[in-house]
């Protein structure tokens, strides 16, 4: 796999309907192609929330839809997981299928040597599985944040450690930029900081690696604009595609008996994925809304939701294709509008 500037976007795989889009997008696109970024809660070795794929199943699907398509494992490592663990069986399966892997210790090591020791073990770990492998290094600053200097030093021990020939394998490091994500007003959160963003990005260029920033969901054109101005050379969005789904569902719900609204409620609140996205004061059954926009993309490959959906289909003038369309023009649609921030 060439990993090259054309892939400025990278897509979590929230849903079936997530992945069919883009794959319909990059096949018509070749100029424009969107990566994908899966987690390991989304798609993993054993399991995962994304229509029961796990590492082997998805990567074939994507491939065999469109070749081209970059898939790339995010936030691969220890504790990134359902369970808490140590990543290794996931690196050697995201190893065997995946084109990149984001080796992030960050969330169970924060401590900087630590971090850089478990980084270096993991990329040495996935090329001794396969050599074809590629890699992004660093993490996003909800999880550690890094100052300019802090990367400046992470990329020379990664190198001064691996040795040029290994080291030419890492071709993403993330840069941080002041900002994060809260899911339940649909928003970019935070301060954005564009001097540390083109001072992290210059180290980058330096290294001779790509940049890559986290969280670019909920950005306007812009917003994005100023960002690859200023050197960048890719951007994850993941939530904010997930949510697009949801929003079909919630028009479409709109039409039809409150049952329909409040079992999707349910599933959602059941769930319990909206806690991590939330403080503790926190009511779900005073804001049944908001758990339904955090958390609905969660469940839609769950048997109760396949069962509302069904139920849906049968009082609504829509099949379950025709629903599948709306959703996936609107995922379309949006990536024609993040197209418009690289002209």
């Amino acid at each position: 796999m060439i990993v090259n500037k054309k892939t400025s976007f990278f897509v979590g795989p929230m849903s079936k309907n997530v992945v069919d889009a883009v794959l319909e997008y990059n096949s018509e696109k070749k100029d424009f192609q969107i990566g994908f970024i899966p987690s390991r809660r989304q798609v993993d070795y054993c399991n995962g929330y994304v229509n029961n794929w796990t590492t082997e199943t998805f990567a074939q699907y994507v491939k065999l839809n469109n070749n081209s398509t970059i898939v790339q494992r995010d936030h691969g490592g220890p504790g990134q997981g359902f369970f808490k663990d140590d990543g290794k069986e996931s690196f050697e399966s995201d190893a065997r299928w995946f084109d990149i892997i984001h080796i992030d210790p960050w969330k169970e090591y924060p401590n900087y040597e630590k971090g850089l020791e478990k980084t270096i073990d993991g990329i040495r770990f996935c090329n001794s599985i396969s050599p074809d492998c590629r890699f992004e290094i660093g993490t996003e600053e909800t999880i550690r944040p890094f100052s300019v200097g802090d990367l400046e030093r992470l990329i020379s021990d990664v190198w001064l450690s691996l040795g040029e020939e290994l080291f030419s394998k890492v071709v993403y490091a993330v840069v941080q930029s002041g900002v994060g994500l809260d899911l339940k007003r649909q928003s970019n959160v935070g301060s954005f900081d564009i001097e540390r963003l083109r001072s992290m990005v210059s180290v980058c260029q330096g290294a001779r690696l790509l940049s890559k920033e986290h969280n670019g969901d909920y950005l306007s054109v812009s917003q994005l604009k100023i960002r690859f101005d200023s050197g960048l050379t890719a951007i994850n969005i993941a939530p904010q595609f997930g949510q697009f789904e949801t929003e079909v569902y919630l028009d479409l719900m709109s039409e039809l008996h409150p049952s329909f609204f409040n079992r999707f409620f349910e599933i959602c609140n059941k769930s319990r994925r909206w806690k991590k996205w939330v403080g503790d004061s926190f009511n779900p059954n005073l804001c049944k809304q908001q758990v339904v926009i955090i958390c609905g993309h969660y469940v839609l490959s769950e048997k109760e939701f396949l069962n509302l959906r069904s139920d849906m289909v049968d009082e609504l003038s829509f099949d379950l294709t025709e629903i599948d369309r709306m959703i996936k023009d609107r995922i379309i649609k949006h990536i024609q509008k993040l197209q418009s921030a690289l002209i």
